[in-house]
């Protein structure tokens, strides 16, 4: 087996990426990125885009900083699907959390559904840990283009001192 590399980059997000997001998920969720660029123009959010060289988005990410005072909430992390386990979204969440100390807050916040055990150890890995739980819900496309609501339980999870080393 070859061993392919290839230098990434983590940027912001933009407008003319949304195109070459489809990976991520339904229409609806492109035109949701697209609020949440708006977001972003104002300043509630950053939400980035780790890139191939020629600026195609392979994993995508928001830092959400209205949730919780003194905190960014991680959250819509997704990682094309073809190249999950690649260490990509290390790169994201890490690029993540270096934009919420560069804004000020000290810890980084998320809820990772419990059906999601690989989301989960890649959290603890990454020193988040558990520290309680609730619903999470959103509005999902289904097939024949309508929309449905998509319930969840959720485990809270967070990272302190941010500056230190996994």
């Amino acid at each position: 087996m070859a061993e392919v590399r290839i230098a990434l980059s983590v940027r912001d997000l933009d407008r003319a990426d949304l195109p070459a997001c489809r990976w991520a998920g339904s229409a609806r969720h492109v035109q949701q990125l697209a609020e949440q660029l708006r977001r972003a123009d104002a300043g509630e959010v950053d939400y980035l885009a780790v890139c191939t060289p020629v600026r195609l988005p392979l994993a995508v990410g928001g830092v959400d900083y209205t949730v919780k005072e003194g905190a960014g909430t991680l959250w819509q992390f997704g990682v094309h699907p073809a190249l999950q386990s690649c260490g990509i979204g290390t790169l994201l969440i890490r690029s993540a959390e270096q934009r919420i100390s560069d804004r000020g807050p000290a810890r980084a916040e998320l809820g990772v559904e419990e059906g999601n055990p690989r989301a989960r150890a890649l959290y603890e890995r990454l020193r988040y840990w558990a520290y309680g739980r609730e619903p999470g819900s959103w509005d999902v496309e289904a097939e024949d283009g309508s929309l449905q609501r998509y319930e969840t339980m959720c485990t809270l999870m967070r990272r302190k001192r941010l500056g230190e080393p996994a």
